[in-house]
């Protein structure tokens, strides 16, 4: 059927047409994050700057607790709305309404942030921040959860790298909009002024656009009967110590290697975002050069190309491996960034020319946190049944959001501290990804267990 996974010699193998439209959602995700963390911390810091007279870096803190804020909405509505979906029944399937409707409200209300900027309302822009984040986070597990849903067990690596592929899409099509209009020109434009706008507007029509698209073309009752056999042999294939059965609960074993994933996949997520949220104001006040934003462009660039090579090295060696290569590269790039410096930086800037250090590191940086995404999520879902992705997706976000909400208060408040201010951002991230790396050794190494191995000359027929 058209829908149903190719079936070579016995073997399963990814629907890729498929498993790239699925990936819009995604691309919506990640385009309305990029744009909300390149200006949102930046306007807040403007905002906070002028109602209470204080200096940029006294008021990084409650810019931390403010983005905190937001992300304490992720902790209860990504598990409750993967409970609701994984239990909703429609004509459009379980996860498309709210993926539908979750994507038309965030994009409405997205383009309100700039409006209340425009009337320098902050308590009107924090409100505003908060409408953005409850839309999104209502969509946000049922579309992440749509790839398990109708992908067998073994073949989820290699779609979440195409589906990470396509979302960095989005991602970097917002990063190119930051280097047109940074976050230091964006206060130099005009209040009311259209520009001050535009970034916003294009980030809500390119997700109206791309969900509609999925809308069209995605029909999700039809593609689950039609991979209902494949999904079953996808079961017997899990990467799990003990099976797996409806309507029980996770064996101790199970359970312990879950504990560990979500462990180490809050301390990763800590070290990332706090880069990732403070990155835009660290570039702008202490490197003094808001083109270094840049920076994530390129790790965002990496990252997209190396997503499917790092679901297939994922294939070879095992995705535990994988991730404990990805969380070394983001070790290496963390220190590196840190021991450079600002010092350097400057020689760089006086010379006129881009200090493509910086970048070298922000490229390996992309590298490593490819090869960790694109085999996590996979990790944490392989231990659900298929009546409870939404549950286990939700797991994973609760995490993930977790750590969103605290690094920026954490980091902000050491920001704040007159010995440390900007220079203890790298080695903040520094030290989480290394705990990160000693709990996720301890996560059991289990290879798929193939149902169909190949015989005599066959070892030799690769795909």
């Amino acid at each position: 059927m058209k829908n149903k996974s190719k079936v070579n010699d016995g073997r399963l193998v990814l629907n890729y047409k498929r498993t790239f439209i699925i990936g819009f959602a995604f691309f919506g995700i990640l385009m309305l994050w990029q744009v909300y963390n390149t200006y949102v911390p930046a306007i807040l810091t403007q905002l906070l700057m002028q109602q209470l007279g204080q200096a940029e870096h006294e008021v990084q803190y409650l810019v931390g607790v403010l983005m905190a804020l937001d992300n304490i909405f992720a902790l209860f509505m990504l598990p409750l709305f993967g409970y609701l979906s994984d239990r909703t029944k429609t004509k459009l399937g379980k996860r498309m309404p709210y993926i539908i409707v979750g994507t038309v409200l965030s994009a409405i209300a997205l383009i309100g942030l700039p409006i209340a900027y425009a009337y320098d309302s902050l308590i009107g822009f924090i409100i505003t921040m908060g409408l953005v984040l409850i839309f999104m986070q209502a969509y946000r597990n049922p579309a992440v959860a749509l790839m398990p849903d109708i992908t067998p067990k073994p073949l989820r690596s290699k779609a979440n790298g195409i589906i990470n592929l396509v979302g960095y899409v989005g991602a970097i099509l917002a990063g190119v909009i930051a280097m047109v209009i940074t976050p230091e020109d964006y206060f130099v434009i005009s209040k009311g002024n259209f520009m001050m706008y535009l970034p916003f507007i294009i980030a809500a029509l390119c997700m109206l656009i791309t969900m509609i698209v999925l809308a069209v073309t995605t029909n999700e009752n039809k593609i689950l009967l039609e991979m209902k056999d494949d999904l079953a042999r996808g079961e017997l294939e899990a990467e799990v110590e003990e099976p797996l059965h409806e309507e029980q609960k996770l064996s101790k074993k199970n359970r312990t290697a879950l504990i560990l994933l979500i462990v180490a996949i809050f301390l990763w997520f800590a070290a990332f975002n706090a880069v990732e949220t403070f990155w835009s104001n660290y570039s702008t006040y202490y490197l003094n050069f808001a083109k270094f934003s840049m920076g994530t462009i390129v790790l965002t660039v990496v990252s997209l190309i190396t997503f499917v090579p790092a679901s297939m090295l994922a294939d070879k060696i095992g995705r535990k491996w994988t991730i404990i290569i990805g969380l070394g590269l983001m070790i290496l790039a963390m220190l590196g960034v840190f021991f450079i410096g600002p010092i350097f930086t400057d020689v760089f800037v006086v010379e006129g020319a881009f200090a493509f250090i910086y970048y070298v590191f922000f490229a390996v940086a992309g590298a490593g946190w490819a090869m960790i995404n694109c085999c996590s999520y996979p990790m944490v879902v392989e231990l659900s049944t298929s009546k409870s992705i939404g549950k286990f997706t939700g797991i994973y976000y609760a995490s993930s959001m977790l750590a969103q909400s605290l690094t920026p208060v954490a980091l902000g408040a050491l920001i704040g501290i007159e010995n440390f201010q900007w220079a203890a951002m790298f080695p903040y991230s520094t030290i989480l990804f290394a705990a990160a790396l000693v709990v996720f050794f301890f996560v059991p190494n289990i290879r798929s267990k193939k149902t169909n191995t190949k015989k005599g000359l066959e070892v030799f027929d690769q795909d």
